[in-house]
This record gives structure tokens, sequence and C-alpha cells, in this order.
């Protein structure tokens, strides 16, 4: 009995603040607004254009839900009144988001909408943001609506300060500057204007060749670190073995259907807090898988063809055929993987030049590869004899080296780096059973222009091949651009048959 006051009170003080909620849910809009609100109704054009003005400088985000009462019910005149307005406001409560990706999504949205209301709201967002590049582009959106405006003297700082911050997107809008002194009527204000605009369109345009030539580097290097993962693996097995496998591609396949598998079990099996490490769990697992794919090939088919260059490269081919078909039967043509949450986004480092993450852990993902190569091969005992195999087999063989084991395990390893190369390929593009197609000739490129089973050799000819891909592709196109690649590549081992890195000594037959 004693409780039933306390009870009571607690229910009085719990009703009385769901009442107070409520009321904060939907407070009530000054008057000016909710005359405002009733005029975006009217049939005289000049009242409704004044309503929305009204709105647009006294309102903000709770009349949101009004206004999408009012334009459902509206005629298409009053509905295109309105969108504006809605934008505005939604964009406005986003500039204070907790999210910078938000936050600059709404400086460039109100920039492209053209009010020149938004000015005020973008300059104290601006000088309260404490991420460089969303104040950046809050700034430019800024400027940009300045660039609008009527007062000449504006449009001069505008053009000025967008100069100054290499805004390409302001190139459009300062070229209709440039071209208005070309007006025979042209005012001077306009002629000295159109070379403000003019000079600052040429100091936009000579950064944006330089970023654009920075990231078509990155993207080089991108291309290269998969090339050399891929070849690393191609140039010890056909360095020590004589093997030309055209399945390297598809032990790359294989990888990046081991990578595709993995993300359904995650899906599928676990809590889905746990999705964003199935790609920690997928790179070993594509090596192990690849790696059994290729000690399989080995075992079955291309031990019995050692010393006979045409037939191997024949069965390899004919098994790449079969497993392509295989792939297509099981997985279908097309599938993908959604690379994980730490992977996505980038970094950019300049205006102009931005880095994706997936691209930035293959180039580490390639250097870690080829560190760990370099000690397997330079500072293990089963590295000792891989190389004294592939020196001299016969000696190798006289002092107790099992160098058929030998052949298998590093088959099996350089199958496994494939597949590490398959895992890393998922993260830029989609999974299919022509997958390594793509890459299975620049990979022999990669490998006959280093100098056969010299690492080294296999790292600058990947380097210098992907950087030359991506460099040739804007100008000459994707298909051209390697026809010219083969071409050089060509001519090249016509002066240096053994490639870059040549192999010296008593061995060298």
């Amino acid at each position: 009995m004693g409780a039933g006051p306390l009870a009571l009170l607690l229910a009085l003080w719990g009703s009385g603040a769901v009442m107070a909620a409520e009321g904060a849910e939907a407070p009530t809009p000054p008057p000016a607004v909710e005359r405002a609100l009733a005029d975006l109704s009217s049939e005289d054009e000049t009242v409704r254009e004044a309503a929305v003005r009204t709105l647009i400088e006294e309102g903000d985000e709770s009349l949101l839900p009004r206004l999408d009462e009012i334009r459902a019910d509206a005629d298409r005149g009053l509905r295109q009144a309105i969108k504006p307005v809605m934008d505005l406001l939604k964009n406005r409560a986003k500039l204070t988001s907790p999210e910078p990706d938000e936050r600059r999504s709404a400086a460039t949205d109100l920039g492209m909408l053209g009010r020149l209301e938004a000015i005020p709201w973008l300059e104290q967002a601006a000088s309260r943001e404490p991420n460089r590049w969303v104040r950046y582009t809050m700034e430019e959106a800024a400027y940009l609506l300045k660039l609008a405006a009527d007062d000449p003297a504006a449009k001069m700082a505008a053009a000025v300060k967008l100069s100054e911050l290499r805004s390409q997107n302001a190139v459009p809008a300062l070229k209709e500057l440039a071209q208005a002194a070309a007006d025979p009527n042209a005012t001077g204000e306009q002629k000295t204007l159109a070379m403000a605009a003019t000079q600052a369109i040429e100091r936009i345009e000579v950064w944006a060749a330089w970023a654009g030539a920075f990231e078509t580097l990155f993207r080089g290097i991108s291309l290269s670190s998969i090339l050399l993962i891929m070849s690393i693996g191609l140039a010890i097995v056909f360095g020590l073995m004589g093997v030309i496998n055209m399945a390297h591609g598809e032990l790359m396949m294989v990888g990046a259907y081991a990578t595709f598998v993995t993300q359904e079990c995650f899906k599928a099996y676990l809590p889905p807090d746990l999705f964003d490490y199935y790609f920690l769990l997928s790179m070993p697992l594509s090596f192990l898988v690849a790696a059994l794919f290729g000690l399989v090939l080995e075992v079955t088919v291309i031990r019995f063809l050692y010393g006979r260059p045409l037939e191997t490269m024949l069965a390899t081919w004919g098994l790449s055929l079969i497993m392509i078909q295989a792939a297509r039967v099981y997985f279908g043509d097309l599938t993908a993987v959604v690379a994980p949450s730490w992977l996505s986004g980038g970094w950019q480092i300049m205006v102009g030049v931005y880095l994706p993450y997936n691209r930035l852990f293959i180039i580490a993902l390639s250097i870690a590869c080829v560190a760990g190569i370099y000690l397997l091969l330079f500072r293990s005992g089963l590295g000792l004899r891989v190389r004294a195999v592939m020196q001299n087999r016969n000696m190798s063989a006289c002092l107790g080296i099992p160098t058929r084991k030998v052949d298998a395990y590093t088959f099996a390893f350089g199958s496994g780096l494939a597949g590490v190369a398959g895992c890393a390929l998922t993260l830029i593009g989609n999974v299919e059973p022509g997958l390594g197609q793509n890459y299975i000739v620049d990979s022999f490129m990669v490998v006959v222009t280093g100098g056969v089973g010299k690492l080294m050799g296999t790292i600058v000819a990947a380097l210098g091949i992907g950087g030359l891909n991506k460099l040739l592709e804007p100008s000459l196109g994707a298909v051209y651009g390697k026809v010219l690649i083969l071409a050089l590549v060509i001519l090249f081992l016509q002066w240096r048959p053994s490639g870059l890195f040549a192999i010296r000594g008593r061995y060298v037959e």
C-alpha cells in the first residue's frame, strides 16, 4: 500500500514528460512563417514568390513535414515551387550533421541550387568546420554562389578566390564570364571581369593537369601492384621449371571466387557485426585454395610434361578453358564482392587528387608480398633449395635435393600468389569467369621483360608495364594501348632477349 502514492507520482510525471515530448516534436511556427505557408497556395505568382522567400529566410527543418503535406495535394506549379524550399531546408539542417560526408554533400548541393540565401549559411558553417576538406567544399560552394551574384566586385573577388581554391567546378561559370568580353557592347567592368575569369581558368587548368598526372601515376602503380603479385609466382615457376602455365590467370580467378565464397559464408552464418572481418580471412584462404588447385594441377598434368614447353602450354590452355566453364556453370556470369567498410572511401591529399583506400591497400599488399618472397627465397633453407634447382637442376639432385618436391611446392606457392592477386582484384572489379584472361598476357610480358626468374626484374617490369598501360589508356584507349605496349616489348626483346636482368654465371646454358 505504501508504494501507491509513489506509483501515482511516477505515472503523473511520465504522462507530463510524454506530453512535453509530443509538444516538442511539433513547435508552433512564427506568424510570418504560418502566413507564408498559407500563401503558398495563392494564385498570385508574386505572393507565392514572397512566401517562398520568407520560408527560406525564416524557416527551418521543422517545416518539412508541413511542406510534405502541402506538396502531396498540390498541383504541378506548387510542387515545383515547394521543392527548392525543401531542398534548401534539408541541406541547411545537414550542415550541422555529425557526419563529415553529410556536411560535405549538403554544401555541394547548396552550391548547385543557386540560391544566394545559402551564402551566409555556408559561411557560418565553414567558420566552425573542423574538417579541412569539408570546409573547403563549404567555401567553394559559397564562392560559386557569389559568382552568380549581380555585384561585379563580388564576382571579381569570387573568381580570384575560386582560382586560389583550384575549383574545377567553377570552370563552366568562369568560361561564361570570359566569353562576355567577346560582345562588342561589353562594358569596361565586363572586360575586367572577363580577364580575371580567364586568368582563373588558366590557373585551375594547370593545377588540374598536374593533379590528373598524379592520379594517372597512382592508378598505374595500383595496376602494377596486381601485375606484380601475379607475375612473381609466374616468374618463379617459369624460371624453375620452364613451364608456360596458361592457366595462371584461372588460378587468379580461383582466389577471387574463394573471396566471394568467404563473403557469402559470413553473410549467411555470422552476425552482421563481423562482416567487415571477412576480407582478413579471405586473403589466406585465397592463397591456400589457389595453392591446392596448383598442387593438383602439377601432380596430375604438369609433372608429366617437363621439358616439353609446347605441350605444357597447350595442356594448361585447355585446363584454363575447363576451369572457366566450370566457374560459369557453378557461379554464373557475374558476381560481386562488397568491400569492407574499412576499405571504403579514400584519402584526399590535395585538391583534385583522391586516393581510394582499396587501391592503397592493394599497393601495401604487393609490398608485403614482395618482402615475404624475398625473405623466403634469400633468407630460408627452402629458398636456398629453390634457387639451387633453378640454377642447376642436375647438380642439385646429385646433392640430395628432392627436385620433384621442390617443383611441386614451388608451383603451389606461385599458384597461391595468383590467388592473392585475385583476392586483391575483387576490391576494384567484379568477379567473373574470364577474370584472369585480362591479366595473363600482361603477366607474361612482365616475366619475359624483367628476366626469367629474377625478382628485381619482375618488380621493375611490372611497374613499367602497368604505369605505361595507364599512361597510354586515356589517349589511345585500352585496346590500342595494349597493342602498342606489346609492340614495344617485342622490340625490346629483339634488342635484349634475356630481359632487363639476365641470369649470369657458369650454370647459364
